[in-house]
């Protein structure tokens, strides 16, 4: 099981972007001072580290299942991109807001020769980081579908894409903070308006990261396939010799591998065999209609007219698009 190759190329965007930008940050703080450009610069490398954690989360998840990982390892993907929540939030912005307090109580302009090397480095980080969310934003169209940005990152299956989403928009607006910061410290040489900047800085990250912890926490726990996938999979068990599905459950596995486990209804009168070849081509039918589906148990059974379980179609918290 592989990464999708549009999760990849917005990846490895990100990280040639934050990798090039951190060093230019920290040659601006170096030059000046400047506690925003500090926060922004840590704020690079924590990127630049959560996109090296996806990337070995796709090379993880590509194991091979084992005796004691029968369905294998593509949650892997959205454990590195649970950590990846955390880092944002401890080495991103909290010491973004620690460096805010420092500033804060010991306000400082921006002094010297090199005072016009925040803007170029800040204007040339929005171009890096721009295009970078820009390859992001196409990849993520080719599966987002109609869903709005919002309801893409909610229920998206595959975490990389909105992960990168989330960080390069908190990267385009962190930046904009600074660059505020820094020309209004520039102006009047108050350097309360750096502490500032730094601030929400902070703020901005740690919010994101709280973020992410709570779409990914989700995801950890088991998410059912969407609604659309669980109306299609109902719909390929039938026929053949199963007359309905008397409850269904499904869960996944990773991004693009699904576990369906149904009770189906047949006749008291089919055989063994028949009931066996009636489950083989349901299979089929369920693979075809939904792909992702790698994993099918089905349990034959008399319909008695009262379902044995939960509705078949859950109240699903994340329906949206199928994964890519």
């Amino acid at each position: 099981m592989s990464a999708p190759s549009g999760g990849s190329k917005a990846i490895i965007a990100a990280l040639s972007a934050n990798l090039s930008i951190a060093v230019m940050k920290f040659l601006a703080f170096a030059l000046t001072g400047a506690s925003s450009m500090l926060a922004e610069a840590i704020h690079s490398v924590a990127d630049s580290g959560n996109q090296v954690l996806l990337l070995v989360g796709a090379r993880q998840s590509r194991k091979e299942a084992t005796k004691l990982h029968p369905f294998g390892y593509g949650r892997e993907r959205y454990i590195y991109a649970f950590i990846v929540s955390i880092v944002l939030f401890s080495v991103g912005g909290l010491f973004a807001l620690y460096e805010a307090y420092e500033k804060f109580l010991d306000p400082h302009g921006i002094e010297g020769a090199w005072w016009w090397v925040p803007l170029a480095v800040l204007g040339g980080a929005i171009i890096a980081e721009g295009t970078s969310f820009r390859t992001a934003i196409r990849e993520s169209n080719l599966t987002r579908g109609k869903a709005s940005w919002a309801k893409y990152i909610r229920t998206a299956r595959s975490p990389e894409l909105p992960v990168i989403l989330l960080e390069d928009f908190a990267a385009l607006i962190g930046l904009a903070f600074a660059l505020v910061g820094v020309s209004m410290t520039l102006i009047t040489g108050d350097g309360l308006w750096d502490a500032a900047s730094t601030a929400l800085i902070g703020i901005l990250l740690v919010t994101v990261a709280a973020v992410l912890a709570i779409e990914t926490k989700s995801l950890l726990l088991g998410e059912s396939a969407t609604v659309t996938d669980v109306a299609k999979i109902e719909r390929a068990l039938v026929g053949d010799g199963i007359s309905r599905v008397i409850h269904l459950r499904t869960v996944h596995l990773g991004p693009e591998e699904l576990l369906v486990a149904a009770k189906i209804a047949v006749e008291e009168r089919d055989t063994g065999v028949g009931i066996a070849r009636a489950i083989n081509a349901a299979e089929v039918r369920v693979r075809d209609a939904v792909p992702i589906a790698r994993v099918i148990y089905l349990e034959p059974d008399i319909y008695s007219g009262t379902p044995a379980g939960p509705p078949a179609l859950p109240d699903n918290r994340k329906a949206g698009p199928s994964p890519a």
